[in-house]
């Protein structure tokens, strides 16, 4: 028997009900990549990274690939308030 459950998608109401973590990783000499991740608090779907999602970056500074991947994690939570991924 299977223990696996149903889970319905619940689709959010606010920014608050994201949870959006943003980082960075250096992968070689002046290489930064942004790390994101983004879940749906409501019902527990991760939003980002998804398969077939590319890589944030490269950038030349640490700074720059966080930014790029706070502004990545915005535009998800904005694009799933809007037309939630049910």
């Amino acid at each position: 028997m299977s223990k696996s459950a149903f889970i319905p998608s619940v689709p959010a109401k606010s920014e608050s009900d994201f949870e959006v973590s943003a980082s960075t990783r250096l992968a070689g000499y002046r290489r930064f990549f942004g790390v994101l991740k983004v879940v749906r608090k409501t019902d527990g779907k991760v939003l980002f990274p998804f398969d077939g999602a590319g890589e944030i970056g490269p950038f030349a500074t640490k700074v720059e690939a966080l930014a790029a991947a706070q502004v990545q994690g915005e535009r998800i939570v904005a694009g799933d308030l809007g037309n939630p991924e049910l």
